[in-house]
């Protein structure tokens, strides 16, 4: 089943494939690698976890309990994660270069001031970002300590490359979106977008695989997408509040769909080229506060204090649509799934 195949009929047959169940807190933060069947999760817990998506298993667990696990991100090696710290934010060491090989921290990076609230690898090169509540976004190297170039900002930044990694976004204050190019970044940003109406803050930013459209996530329970090239609403969908926590939203690897929790517990599926929706799930784990579609298979995480991963369920295709899905049997995601 390729990944291509995606339509409105499979994206609403999805449902529970796996569970896990042991974390001792919220799960902060959720990464896919780029081409390995591999996911990573940082939780309250201070434990960082490593699973194989296509055995639906648990690879490895790590404790940090010095400085905690907040946001986590793979660099492009399958073992090597970048992990911000959820203690001790004011500190110098906030974020870490770690291996889950040996358990081992490769380098440390030092300089925000506050606890960082968006990371993000370059799809290309040994580059990476991260955006704190000190208002500053830091581009870093993987193989350097010292910082590579910072904006200063107002507003909770929020930070993405697109998939070619030639450019970068940047959310802040009051809805406005930054584009620069990754190349010549101090020369400022080389376009603005604002969404018409809407000035709160923007807790999540992503750009399609196809680099032309961009997702927004707001604090005040908006979703939109946007054209990359001119900034235009290409659509817009909005959520049941959520007290004091904010959600997270994902583009399906085609860019056609887009997948979000809700603040009442629920999941929602768009079609974003019809502007409906095609799908809406009772998530069974409460308020998902991080959700990623898998980049080469057809399937889902969504978490909370419990991780789901989430398949086509092949006894629903064809059933019409319903504010439920049962859960499915636990079973590995089919390996025919893959590009």
């Amino acid at each position: 089943m390729s990944i291509m195949e995606l339509d409105d009929e499979m994206v609403h047959s999805m449902a529970i494939g796996a569970v896990f169940t042991d974390y001792e807190g919220n799960i902060s933060s959720l990464d896919f690698h780029r081409t390995e069947d591999l996911l990573i999760t940082a939780s309250e817990d201070d434990s960082v976890r490593l699973y194989n998506i296509a055995t639906a298993s648990l690879l490895k667990t790590t404790y940090h309990k010095k400085h905690g696990a907040d946001r986590v991100c793979f660099t492009h090696h399958p073992s090597s994660i970048i992990c911000s710290s959820r203690y001790n934010s004011a500190s110098t060491e906030s974020l870490r270069y770690l291996s889950m090989y040996d358990n081992r921290c490769l380098r440390y990076f030092k300089g925000h001031k506050e606890r960082v609230v968006s990371l993000c690898m370059s799809p290309v090169n040994d580059s990476f970002m991260s955006g704190s509540l000190d208002h500053t976004v830091r581009i870093w190297d993987l193989r350097v300590n010292a910082c590579q170039g910072i904006l200063r900002l107002r507003g909770r930044p929020t930070v993405a490359y697109d998939q070619q990694g030639l450019v970068f976004a940047v959310a802040m204050e009051g809805g406005a979106i930054k584009l620069f190019d990754s190349r010549s970044y101090d020369k400022g940003p080389f376009d603005t977008f604002l969404v018409g109406g809407d000035t709160a803050e923007v807790c999540d930013i992503k750009f399609s695989n196809d680099g032309k459209s961009m997702l927004l996530t707001t604090t005040n329970n908006n979703i939109y997408v946007l054209d990359a090239y001119g900034g235009e609403k290409r659509c817009g969908f909005s959520l049941e509040p959520s007290p004091s926590m904010s959600t997270e939203a994902t583009f399906t690897p085609d860019g056609q769909y887009v997948v979000s929790g809700s603040g009442d517990g629920t999941l929602h599926a768009w079609n974003i080229n019809g502007r409906n929706e095609v799908a809406c799930w009772n998530s069974h784990i409460g308020f998902a506060t991080c959700l990623k579609w898998a980049p080469r298979r057809a399937m889902f995480a969504a978490a909370s204090s419990v991780l789901t991963f989430w398949i086509p369920d092949e006894s629903k295709r064809g059933d019409e649509a319903t504010s439920g899905a049962e859960t499915a049997a636990a079973a590995a995601p089919d390996p025919r799934n893959e590009n």
